[in-house]
């Protein structure tokens, strides 16, 4: 039987990833020796066999500059590869999937070159950050490719090589917080000038852009005034005033736009809404009506919408993949898969976030605080408020509940008796969730937690809950899985918070918006 094309593909680069070569760059027995002290010691010795550099390595330092390196170089002729594929996908979901892949691959190469490029007293927490992001790139690569229905179609960049490379990174890098440069309260990437109009109560007095439906602005659309913000000269914080009025478009900030505030008159006053979903044909990825990459942006008094229903599977309000980024009294309506923390570091504060089903998703390092989260009537009378996607368990990841409340949108209240709504399930292996200091009303079922697929997880999961109050808060009927516990004590549950799990005290007052930092 003759082999499908995407077959013949696979086999050549199984071929080319395993096939060891003749001349080889490091002593074998070196390679050997440095590469079993990393999960994934086979890449490990494939790739620095067959490179010809031949940096020596004399201590762990050097052979983590190695590692890294390595998984740059691999990662860059992935992405390479990837650009060579597109004319070969066979129908729309493939091109679909491709054209995330692209956009991904892209996002890795430029967090691992941060890791490489930046000073040798580059806080660790940072580079591991950077490292859990790279990684959360290629595994959304994938499930763009699995969640259209097309898994037969994993091109040659979707070999696992490139992700157990930086697997072994994430391992190599582990090491204590070291709490990064800042002066006075500032992160040194905020300038001098930035600190006044970042602190003061309504930055849209101090908009370089105004957008109004109604002409009274620069621009009647966000898509232009971003496009205005990117010719923008200088690195500074650059402040979007969005006034009042629902803007019906999809609106992406690259990685290249850093800095960015965009601020609106009020929930339910400006609003962004757009209706792309995976029942639409989109991957989830790419269904968000507003998509963030570029660090440090800050979003405030702003809805944010996906109006394409509840059973049209996953529709993102938001996907976020900014760096030390803030939402600040914003709102996020949905149904499935409606907050997308994708990546990186993130703080929400007095937010709103409307959903059914694992309607707060992804795998950044995330802290909601004073937020209201409304469960919705879903179509299949199960809600799950979390799915969090961790999959290496060196990840400096997790979705942090603190303070907030969690309750009965008004469609569901009628019906909440016949609906079972928990506070999440295992999307990935080392899934990782705590709630803390929050109310749970009672739609919240005395298991507390669901499995996502039988026993999948359920030893390597960390899901954990502490001080919670109200009538679902109950920790007696609790899942008796090996990775739920119960914290006993503030010590163990100081880690989750803003100041520890987020490093805030380095960054958010930069902000201007208020925070905690400890319980």
């Amino acid at each position: 039987m003759a082999l499908a094309h995407s077959q013949i593909l696979v086999a050549l680069f199984v071929v080319s990833c395993f096939v060891f070569p003749v001349v080889l760059g490091y002593r074998t027995n070196d390679v050997r020796s440095w590469c079993g002290k990393t999960p994934n010691p086979v890449p490990c010795e494939y790739f620095l066999s067959n490179d010809q550099k031949n940096i020596p390595i004399k201590d762990e330092p050097d052979f983590l500059k190695v590692a890294m390196h390595l998984a740059l170089e691999r990662a860059t002729h992935a992405e390479r590869n990837a650009y060579s594929l597109g004319t070969k996908c066979r129908n729309e979901r493939e091109k679909a999937a491709w054209s995330d892949c692209l956009k991904l691959y892209e996002l890795t190469v430029l967090s691992l070159n941060k890791t490489v490029e930046s000073s040798p007293n580059l806080n660790k927490d940072d580079r591991q950050t950077w490292l859990s992001t790279a990684l959360t790139n290629l595994e959304t690569c994938r499930n763009g490719f699995i969640e259209l229905g097309v898994p037969d179609y994993l091109p040659p960049m979707m070999s696992n090589n490139v992700s157990k490379l930086i697997s072994n990174t994430l391992a190599l890098n582990k090491a204590p917080y070291k709490e990064p440069t800042y002066k006075d309260g500032f992160p040194t990437w905020v300038k001098p000038g930035d600190r006044k109009l970042l602190q003061s109560s309504s930055p849209a007095s101090r908009a370089n852009i105004v957008v109004a439906q109604d002409g009274s602005g620069n621009y009647r659309t966000i898509k232009d005034a971003i496009s205005a913000a990117s010719k923008r000269s200088g690195s500074g914080r650059y402040v979007i005033y969005v006034k009042a009025g629902t803007y019906r478009e999809n609106v992406e900030i690259g990685s290249n736009l850093k800095n960015i505030m965009m601020a609106g008159d009020g929930i339910g006053k400006t609003i962004i809404t757009g209706s792309k979903s995976v029942g639409g044909g989109s991957t989830t990825f790419s269904s968000a009506t507003f998509a963030v990459v570029g660090d440090g942006f800050i979003g405030r008094d702003i809805t944010f919408r996906n109006t394409a229903g509840p059973r049209n599977q996953q529709a993102v309000a938001l996907r976020s993949g900014s760096d030390l980024s803030v939402f600040y009294r914003c709102s996020f309506e949905g149904y499935q898969d409606t907050l997308y923390v994708h990546s990186e570091r993130q703080f929400y504060r007095e937010c709103d976030i409307h959903g059914t089903v694992d309607f707060i998703f992804g795998n950044s390092a995330c802290v909601l605080q004073n937020c209201n989260i409304y469960a919705r009537n879903p179509p299949n009378k199960t809600n799950t408020v979390t799915a969090q996607g961790r999959t290496d368990p060196n990840q400096n990841t997790g979705i942090i509940i603190h303070n907030s409340r969690v309750t009965a949108a008004s469609d569901l209240r009628p019906v909440q008796g016949s609906v079972k709504t928990y506070l999440g399930r295992p999307w990935k292996q080392y899934s990782r969730t705590v709630f803390m200091k929050t109310y749970l009303d009672s739609l919240i079922n005395p298991a507390g937690w669901m499995e996502w697929d039988g026993n999948f997880a359920l030893n390597t999961l960390y899901y954990a809950e502490y001080m919670n109050t109200g009538p679902g808060s109950s920790t007696s009927n609790r899942v008796k899985w090996r990775g739920y516990r119960i914290l006993r004590s503030a010590g163990e549950a100081s880690r989750f918070t803003a100041g520890e799990f987020l490093a805030g005290n380095s960054w958010l007052a930069s902000t201007g918006v208020p925070y905690t930092l400890g319980l």
